[in-house]
């Protein structure tokens, strides 16, 4: 596939994804909540079926700890999603100023035309980031979906409008 067709198809998905999340703020973050939990209890089973794998005791015995950990919170944050959004909202927010500090890094590195969009882009998540992490746990229900969905519209936005560097 073209790169440039793949990067307008990524777009569009990020604008998609973008309105989904930003329009069902609730949903998506239930939704992305539910995910990890699920994912986790995966991981976990997976270790615990790895684990005649394990080399030695000691080897078995932190296989199944590990195992038996992502199983119990795997668990619990599909028991209790609304508290888990809450947790979820304080990573996303510090996940967000991470990625917004990394793009403002590439931005002062990059030499090229996409530099300006690359510092917007940074500048935008890493606010988004900072304003859930100020607001936290108050805005946790309903920020997390429509600030994510922000973040994915302009991520989406540079990559339809900035040259293939970028």
């Amino acid at each position: 596939m073209n790169p440039t067709t793949l990067r307008r198809i990524t777009a569009v998905l990020l604008f998609l994804a973008a309105a989904a999340s930003i329009a069902l703020p609730f949903l998506s973050a239930t939704a992305l909540t539910l995910s990890i939990g699920v994912i986790a209890a995966v991981a976990g089973v997976t270790q615990l079926l790895r684990l005649g794998q394990a080399e030695g005791t000691k080897g078995k015995i932190f296989r199944a700890l590990s195992g038996i950990f992502y199983v119990v919170a795997g668990i619990w944050v599909v028991a209790y999603p609304i508290e888990s959004e809450i947790s979820l909202t304080l990573f996303v927010g510090l996940l967000l100023i991470f990625e917004g500090v990394m793009e403002l890094a590439a931005a002062a590195a990059s030499q090229g035309e996409a530099r300006g969009l690359v510092l917007m882009d940074g500048v935008v998540t890493a606010i988004l980031g900072g304003l859930l992490v100020a607001e936290w746990p108050s805005d946790s229900l309903w920020a997390v979906g429509t600030l994510f969905g922000i973040s994915m519209f302009f991520s989406g936005f540079r990559l339809l409008t900035a040259p293939a560097e970028a």
